[in-house]
């Protein structure tokens, strides 16, 4: 078909609904092989039908690291390229071809294009830059929850090429339960107490779960760490630091902690605008147009996880547009609602916001 030969692998459980859309991106591969963990609905039938080679076992106690290495195993040994996806991802048509273009013989992995969330109207929310495609030999996936994948071959792993030209793009069930990743991050710790990432990860949970104290003391575990010399993830250790001082009602500690962030890490939006908007909610307006203008100084979207949706969409001019109004300033508060809405032309309270400030600049 092409000239390496290229297989998918994925594991699944009850996602019927995403089958039909999975194999239509993914049938520019030679083959495709799932795991499937214990549906109970039609998602096996489904991908039989559809030509996908799929084993039913049950992956007791559940890991993500267990059943994707489960799955690695199902791939043919002769496969040129693995291709690691979730059926819940849509590759965009094309990538085949995009990915050839780049992979070489004894490459190691390939990066390339992930939306992983959308905004409502259709536009791209959080986007990185993946690693889940790589070479038949030497790798296997570790920890229990957020799972990579980890060179265990002999000498060195290949180079890493980057496919510019290949996305994938994150359709989720919104409705699928987080509560597993919890008590699999914790034993991910526990296993491996001395992987900054995963204690990044751990501290992370406690703040979705609003367990303010155990993400603060989690937290600054991680930036104690020796390994954790990444600014950009220990810059938003720092945030999450900050924002569970703001929930627990102590400001002056979220202000510093927030401080720290953007010192760690100054070619980042993020915590600029994390702190422009505790300043909003508090109406220090000089301090929201201060550090919105930090943030939108920076231009050049990062390629790693770490990039938040709301620092690159319509916030910093919507902020901005509130700074200026509350500081008299009508005409660049309606230049700033105009720049909001020009992001997200969906929105019928940046509209409304936008007549109103018109009004107010001409008047």
């Amino acid at each position: 078909m092409g000239k390496y030969n290229v297989c998918v692998y994925a594991i699944c459980k009850n996602e019927e609904q995403f089958v039909g859309r999975w194999m239509d991106s993914m049938s520019e591969a030679d083959r495709v092989v799932v795991l499937d963990t214990g549906s109970d609905d039609g998602t096996v039938e489904k991908l039989r039908e559809r030509g996908a080679d799929v084993t039913v076992e049950e992956i007791l106690p559940w890991r993500f690291d267990t059943a994707r290495n489960r799955s690695l195993e199902l791939v043919p040994e002769d496969a040129d390229i693995c291709v690691c996806t979730d059926l819940d991802e849509v590759f965009r048509p094309g990538w085949r071809e995009e990915l050839e273009k780049v992979w070489v013989p004894g490459a190691g992995q390939a990066s390339y294009r992930y939306t992983w969330s959308f905004n409502a109207d259709g536009s791209e929310g959080v986007v990185f830059w993946y690693e889940k495609i790589h070479t038949r030999r030497g790798y296997q996936w570790v920890h229990p929850v957020h799972e990579v994948l980890k060179w265990v071959g002999e000498g060195s792993p290949g180079p890493m090429v980057t496919a510019e030209g290949v996305q994938l793009d994150h359709h989720p069930d919104r409705s699928k339960s987080r509560s597993q990743y919890l008590p699999l991050l914790e034993l991910s710790v526990r296993e491996a107490p001395e992987d900054d990432r995963n204690v990044h990860y751990l501290g992370r949970e406690y703040m979705y779960r609003g367990r303010w104290d155990d993400c603060i003391r989690t937290l600054k575990g991680h930036l104690a760490m020796p390994t954790a010399l990444w600014r950009d993830e220990r810059a938003a250790s720092m945030r999450y630091i900050a924002k569970s001082y703001w929930e627990k009602g102590e400001p002056g500690l979220a202000r510093d902690w927030y401080l720290r962030a953007i010192t760690e890490a100054p070619h980042l939006r993020e915590p600029y605008m994390d702190l422009a908007l505790m300043l909003y909610r508090q109406e220090e307006w000089e301090g929201v147009l201060y550090f919105t203008a930090c943030a939108l100084a920076i231009t050049v979207r990062p390629r790693s996880y770490i990039c938040e949706a709301e620092a690159w969409g319509s916030l910093p001019h919507d902020l901005r547009a509130m700074a200026f109004y509350y500081t008299g300033d009508c005409q660049s508060a309606a230049a700033e609602a105009e720049k909001a809405l020009a992001l997200e032309p969906e929105n019928s309270r940046l509209k409304e916001n936008l007549e109103i400030l018109k009004k107010l600049a001409e008047g």
